[in-house]
């Protein structure tokens, strides 16, 4: 059964900004992952057992931050890009999700409008949960408001740090922060201390994940290579000293 979907939107690509370069493997880190995805596995497979499918075409618009929160999305396939934009047009990218992740939670909880934007990077097809039907059955089971109890919590912590990293850090450590964490989230040992992050991500991506110019990003990379930092080869960024990267983004 198919979601009825009023309009088909799609959202203009920012000045400047380059298409997502993300391989068809599941981008999505653990720092952004659902936290209805952390309930016990029973209860999430129960909680997704009455769903609608929703199907989106590449630049697609999900929803746009500021919305109705009617209820929340689990990827089947294909790719979403959660995101917020400035006045301006300039794009900051929260995170990139693939198949398995759950996005639009937040509103389900609270039953105030989308804090973000969700885009199709490439065509997606979701299951949708309505509030009415999360509130029904967190109603009857309430272990699903502890679990959201003790996320919310650890979720507030990640908060405080990010904060503080966007506050504190220079440009240098913001951006050393990100590659860190895109290599912990999908990087792999190469050996001889070498981490190939397995997501091919494009300097306009990693800018708007980062929250810095592009420009100032590039000068950033090109000086890391000269020292041997990091290098980047098929379109994968390596991570050839982390050590050095680990000092650079000390608070």
């Amino acid at each position: 059964m198919s979601r009825e979907r009023p309009t088909k939107t799609r959202l203009p690509r920012p000045a400047g900004r380059g298409s997502a370069e993300i391989s068809q493997q599941q981008m999505t880190s653990p720092a952004s992952q659902s936290l209805l995805s952390h309930l016990p596995q029973d209860l999430f497979t129960s909680l997704f057992n009455h769903t609608t499918t929703v199907r989106l075409k590449p630049d697609e618009v999900l929803f746009l931050a500021g919305d109705v929160g009617d209820g929340c999305y689990r990827i089947e396939e294909g790719l979403l890009k959660v995101m917020m934009m400035s006045r301006a047009g300039l794009e900051r990218i929260l995170a990139f999700l693939g198949p398995g992740a759950i996005v639009g939670e937040i509103s389900i909880i609270d039953g105030l409008p989308r804090s973000a934007s969700v885009v199709a990077v490439r065509s997606t097809v979701l299951s949708f949960l309505s509030r009415a039907d999360f509130e029904n059955f967190a109603n009857k089971n309430l272990e699903v408001y502890k679990s959201l109890l003790t996320l919310l919590a650890a979720r507030l912590r990640e908060t405080d740090t990010t904060i503080a990293a966007g506050s504190f850090l220079p440009l240098r450590g913001r951006v050393a922060s990100t590659l860190l964490e895109l290599a912990q989230d999908f990087g792999q040992d190469v050996g001889s201390g070498r981490i190939v992050i397995h997501q091919k991500i494009g300097q306009s991506d990693l800018a708007a994940m980062t929250g810095i110019a592009r420009e100032n990003l590039s000068r950033i990379l090109n000086d890391w290579k000269r020292r041997k930092l990091i290098s980047r080869f098929s379109g994968y960024y390596c991570i050839e000293n982390k050590a050095q990267l680990q000092r650079e983004a000390e608070l």
